[in-house]
């Protein structure tokens, strides 16, 4: 079997190498995509979108397609580690508190309860290592510039480099910064699993949604000047909208699958002790 495995890998590969000997030469003028497609886009980008980064108006408008599908795999990404690693949680033999004041940690047997004025008490995993306050409260400032950061890559990607791809792993990024200098139980009270896979969800159907309003619209799919009569603006800038408006689904998508995953690797699963 393993033999079997090894000669289709190294047929197929095959295959591919010798597909790529029908491919035009690295940076060959007279290529098709050179002759017809790429001065389109150089030359009519930004008259016919209103957008000044060219890349954007690429990915978005002309190949809008093409990247929501990108925007589908990495949902499935997403669903795909839920799937394999999620776990069921089991209820723990034993739970552990630390007292705030004195700092001293308790271990309560399965169906024990806490002392008296348990608001002091504050539930920490089987093995605890004390926080650095330092690394705490530093990343605590941090946090909030990083999210605004990311929001401002998502919204202003169409006019410099940036978009929802990229502001999407900047926001993702602060979540999990916060998970790993605190812990992944404070993360999931931030972000929830629940409220994480409708976020993946929902950046999704807000990229297919616009596209679905253009075809109500009387439109072709993922035709944003469409839009212009709903948004009141020139079919241009109503295509420069459009892209915003898809930008922000690929953020909320990519931020919210980045944690998921992170939250399903880090504790195996079970989504309670992790890092």
């Amino acid at each position: 079997m393993k033999t079997a495995g090894v000669i289709i890998v190294f047929l197929f590969g095959g295959l591919l190498v010798y597909g790529t000997l029908d491919f035009p030469d690295w940076g060959d003028p007279d290529a098709p995509a050179s002759r017809h497609v790429s001065p389109r886009y150089i030359e009519k980008s930004l008259e016919e979108t209103s957008v000044p980064n060219m890349v954007t108006a690429v990915l978005a408008d002309f190949r809008g397609f093409d990247t929501l599908f990108e925007t589908v795999v990495i949902f499935s990404a997403g669903l795909s580690c839920f799937f394999l690693l999620r776990t069921k949680r089991k209820a723990p033999e034993a739970r552990f508190y630390r007292h705030l004041p004195t700092g001293i940690v308790l271990r309560i047997e399965k169906g024990g309860r806490l002392p008296e004025g348990s608001v002091e008490f504050e539930r920490i995993d089987s093995i605890w290592v004390p926080h650095d306050l330092i690394i705490r409260a530093t990343c605590r400032l941090l946090i909030p510039f990083i999210q605004l950061f990311a929001l401002y890559v998502i919204a202003h990607g169409h006019h410099s480099p940036g978009g929802g791809f990229q502001g999407g792993v900047i926001f993702g990024a602060a979540f999990i910064l916060y998970a790993v200098t605190h812990d992944l139980r404070d993360g999931l009270h931030r972000l929830g699993e629940k409220i994480t896979i409708v976020l993946c969800s929902l950046g999704v159907f807000i990229y297919a949604g616009v596209g679905a309003l253009c075809l109500f619209l009387e439109s072709n799919f993922l035709d944003y000047a469409a839009l212009a009569p709903v948004l009141g603006v020139d079919p241009v800038t109503a295509r420069s909208h459009g892209i915003l408006f898809v930008e922000i689904g690929v953020g909320i998508a990519v931020m919210a699958v980045m944690f998921a995953i992170y939250t399903n690797l880090s504790s195996v699963g079970k989504q309670d002790e992790g890092l």
